[in-house]
């Protein structure tokens, strides 16, 4: 394609695209250049291919004309299918402890001595990008526990407990959007961020709510699942539980507090600018131009930006499909819980490079 072909392309202001992009540039910075820079027929080629355009992109005076200059757009599709879905999410803020009491009774868990987290595509190039995880007994990998082995104390007794929070529904949104912010009692406040998960499939539980009839299709949200949970809590841990994948968690301890959280690329993610993406078909730290739509009061507005991709999440799957770092407050929340919007995607890559299919 060409820039000029990208919906709304003059109409976006890339300065902070530009400077998310930089983070990327800093973290392959720190690695060989013949290290893939990803994406399952390696489109994106190596770390050494991106030297030259993050050269450009720490002296560039324009944003604009650096990704003009430096980079070639190309359309993706699922096969022939262009559309895709966008969703968005954020960093949620808890109420937390470092010790148990009668309010602080929900643990955030560390992530477990005994996982074993496989990299299937070093065992079958075409499962490139996928892993599963579980524990090795009698010398076979077997299935870790799962969220209601968990919730009946499978980790219990092993010091894996990092912190304690005040509330199940808002645990369980946090293992959703995968890190976040727990203030403690005295005030303090404590980043986390995702370290591992169990190896289990993650499932959304709001297609169970519509299926039972719990909550009508159209207006299924993050906001209604949350409302649901809140308003039915004998039945909740047994809803949460049908989503079998739980979250493990670390501190992050020199994360400054004007940093987004840490994303899969291991930079700090920025609100607005940084999507996550399926890293089977698109390169972390590339330049990604979206197309699609936001929530706005009385419906929709265009959401039409340049992102970078610097995340993955458990339900991003496959080469059309996004979800939008919104950043952390109400605001964002508001925006992550309502934004499911089809659109279409354009990855940017480097003229040095010459993809083929």
């Amino acid at each position: 394609m060409s820039f000029a072909d990208l919906p709304g392309w003059d109409e976006d202001r890339p300065d902070a695209a530009l400077a998310a992009f930089r983070l990327s540039c800093g973290r392959w910075a720190k690695q060989p250049d013949d290290r893939p820079v990803g994406g399952q027929n390696e489109l994106a080629g190596t770390v050494g291919a991106w030297r030259g355009v993050c050269g450009e992109a720490a002296r560039a005076p324009d944003a604009r004309r650096f990704f003009e200059t430096e980079f070639a757009p190309f359309a993706a599709g699922n096969h022939a299918d262009r559309e895709g879905l966008f969703t968005g999410y954020y960093e949620p803020r808890l109420r937390g402890s470092r010790v148990r009491d009668g309010v602080y009774r929900y643990p955030l868990y560390r992530r477990p001595a005994d996982l074993v987290s496989v990299d299937l595509g070093q065992f079958d190039p075409e499962l490139k990008g996928r892993r599963i995880g579980g524990r090795v007994q009698d010398g076979r990998l077997v299935p870790y526990a799962d969220r209601a082995a968990i919730d009946r104390g499978a980790l219990n007794g092993r010091g894996l407990e990092l912190l304690w929070v005040d509330d199940a529904v808002d645990r369980f949104f946090l293992e959703i959007q995968g890190s976040g912010q727990v203030r403690l009692p005295d005030g303090g406040m404590v980043r986390v961020g995702y370290a591992d998960q169990n190896g289990r499939p993650y499932r959304a539980i709001g297609k169970d709510l519509i299926e039972i009839g719990a909550v009508p299709r159209e207006q299924m949200s993050m906001q209604a699942i949350r409302a649901w949970l809140e308003a039915n809590p004998a039945e909740a841990p047994a809803m949460m539980a049908r989503n079998p994948s739980v979250v493990f968690f670390s501190e992050l301890k020199n994360l400054a507090a004007a940093d987004g959280p840490l994303g899969a690329q291991g930079v700090p993610l920025t609100p607005g600018r940084s999507l996550a993406v399926d890293r089977k078909f698109l390169p972390l730290g590339a330049p990604v131009w979206l197309d699609t739509t936001a929530p706005a009061p009385g419906g929709e507005r265009p959401l039409r930006r340049l992102v970078i991709a610097q995340d993955t999440g458990g339900a991003i799957r496959g080469p059309v499909r996004g979800d939008l770092f919104w950043g952390a407050g109400p605001e964002a929340e508001r925006l992550a819980g309502h934004m499911k919007s089809p659109g279409r995607l354009y990855l940017l890559l480097p003229r040095s490079l010459s993809p083929t299919t």
